[in-house]
């Protein structure tokens, strides 16, 4: 008669998963997080921790990587999964090109700092277009109300910093797909007699007047610079960030009229863009440069010069203009491309 062995139970332990490393690397700023996947459809993506580096004050893109997985050694025990970067710019061989970069970016240089073979490395906004599915309307600022929750249809994600960036979301199954632009340097179209004197000033200086010597951080310097030059003023402002503070608390004439022009020449081509691509399901301004303009631009000519598009004008009043904070849309966009 057999006897009955006690056999040992062998617990079966889920490996425990690595997390991301993820990156939005803009001209001024990268923010760096890691981050793990979870089940939810509306947040695919968990953020352990995250930090914001201002790219002038390091030596590289490697060193910041390399600073904040150290310090965040504690939550990646066995290393990263693997590493997923938006940024601005195109890659070229080993390299990103990108004049607005504080630095060169090598991805052999990225893959051996980070201590992961797999590199994704994408455009910055081709990311905030992935992260725009994953966006709480509520928590956005309405611009223009359009039809409120934006209906089936391609979703344009655009926005002023360091330079002027833009893609397209378009729906598809099992999964959406972004088209990647540079329609920032589209040729800069003025929509009055004083853009048009502006303009002159501006092509004195280069050969090629795009969209984005206007609206983006450098831009709306430039255009202030431009007015004041007009006026017969001096220009004694030297950054974007003055340019704005001054035009915002009407302490320089110039600086308000810039700003005026800003987001007059914004609204204007943000209608251009909806059209082109047929936005029926909105438009997501983002950017480093807008959150800082939200109460200005709601009571600027953005409104007026995004509906003066003549026959389109109905078109337009049905699409949905959002203002959303940037904050960790890039790093998500960068982690869920291929979720």
């Amino acid at each position: 008669m057999g006897q009955w062995v006690n056999q040992p139970v062998v617990a079966q332990i889920a490996p425990v998963p690595r997390p991301v490393l993820a990156a939005d690397v803009g001209g001024t700023h990268a923010r760096v997080a890691l981050v793990i996947g979870q089940p939810d459809p509306r947040r695919p993506v968990r953020i352990l921790a995250e930090g914001r580096y201002a790219g002038a004050e390091w030596a590289s893109l490697d060193a910041i990587l390399q600073d904040f997985l150290a310090a965040q050694a504690h939550l990646a025990p066995q290393g990263v999964e693997r590493c997923a970067i938006a940024i601005a710019g195109y890659v070229l061989d080993d390299n990103v090109a990108n004049s607005n970069l504080p630095w060169p970016v090598s991805l052999s240089r990225l893959r051996a700092s980070t201590g992961t073979p797999t590199l994704e490395v994408i455009n910055d906004f081709e990311a905030v277009a992935y992260a725009s599915q994953f966006i709480d309307r509520d928590q956005c600022t309405t611009l223009l109300p359009g039809a409120r929750e934006g209906a089936p249809g391609p979703v344009v994600v655009m926005g002023p910093g360091t330079g002027l960036g833009s893609a397209v979301l378009l729906p598809g199954t099992p999964r959406a797909q972004v088209l990647t632009t540079e329609a920032g340097q589209i040729a800069l179209a003025p929509g009055d007699e004083r853009e048009i004197a502006i303009l002159r000033v501006l092509a004195r200086t280069r050969p090629y007047v795009s969209v984005e010597a206007i609206v983006s951080g450098p831009g709306l310097l430039a255009t202030y610079r431009a007015i004041s030059e007009l006026d017969g003023r001096e220009a004694t402002l030297a950054t974007p960030d003055a340019v704005s503070a001054a035009g915002i608390a009407g302490s320089d004439p110039a600086a308000r009229e810039a700003l005026d022009v800003f987001c007059a020449v914004l609204g204007g081509f943000t209608a251009d863009l909806a059209m082109l691509y047929g936005a029926h399901g909105g438009v997501f301004l983002a950017g480093g440069v807008l959150p800082h303009l939200r109460d200005f631009l709601l009571t600027s000519r953005f409104r007026e010069r995004f509906f003066n598009k003549g026959v389109m004008r109905p078109f337009l009043e049905r699409v949905p203009v959002w203002l959303v904070e940037h904050g960790q849309l890039g790093v998500v966009g960068a982690a869920t491309r291929h979720g």
